[in-house]
């Protein structure tokens, strides 16, 4: 993995995105981190990850209807697809001052190349305490999709098919990729989005 900038404040930066001083993202990290047993960095990120992994629906799964972009819309509504479930994950890590950025794969839409490509997004961490970068798949889990936090090998979501024109970008971006954001501001439905007009390329 090679992250897009050095400078480790970049990836705590807040924005109209990653707004993490909406008061529902600083409600929610007060309910998530109140514990003493959630006081170390790697615990914090376990617990956040479960959270959006576990407690957010993809839109998708649960053929949501509602588009979601920031991080607090997507917990305002309680769904989103991967695109802005990363967006709430690095909102809630980033508040608490652990750096969280970007990263993205190309993958099959569905199970054949020839019903079309898809990006998909999830979230690389800096741990200071192990100075290392991991990366955690929140997209949510279902039977043949099982991502779990792993500090030792990934344990992604969806393995890369190299064979299908499938690709895993190596790159920590600092920011979401403007094309996913202009794709979830731009659309209403999430079913026809999903199904028609999702960036196959970044």
């Amino acid at each position: 993995m090679l992250p897009e900038s050095s400078y480790l404040p970049d990836y705590l930066e807040e924005s109209d995105i990653i707004d993490f001083s909406n008061p529902l993202i600083e409600r929610k990290c007060n309910h998530l981190f109140d514990r003493p047993s959630s006081s170390s960095e790697l615990k914090k990120v376990k617990i956040a990850f479960e959270f959006v992994r576990d407690e957010i629906p993809h839109s998708w799964d649960i053929q949501g209807s509602v588009v979601t972009c920031s991080a607090s819309e997507v917990l305002k509504h309680q769904q989103g697809i991967c695109y802005a479930k990363s967006h709430l994950l690095a909102a809630i890590l980033r508040r608490v001052g652990i750096p969280t950025g970007f990263c993205y794969q190309k993958l099959m839409l569905f199970d054949t190349p020839d019903k079309g490509y898809a990006i998909h997004a999830l979230n690389g961490i800096y741990l200071h305490s192990l100075e290392k970068w991991i990366r955690l798949d929140a997209r949510g889990n279902k039977p043949g999709v099982k991502a779990e936090f792993s500090l030792t090998e990934e344990k992604l979501a969806f393995p890369i098919q190299e064979q299908y024109g499938e690709r895993d970008y190596q790159t920590i971006f600092t920011k979401p990729n403007q094309k996913t954001i202009t794709t979830l501001k731009d659309n209403s439905n999430v079913i026809e989005m999903y199904k028609n007009k999702l960036p196959d390329e970044l």
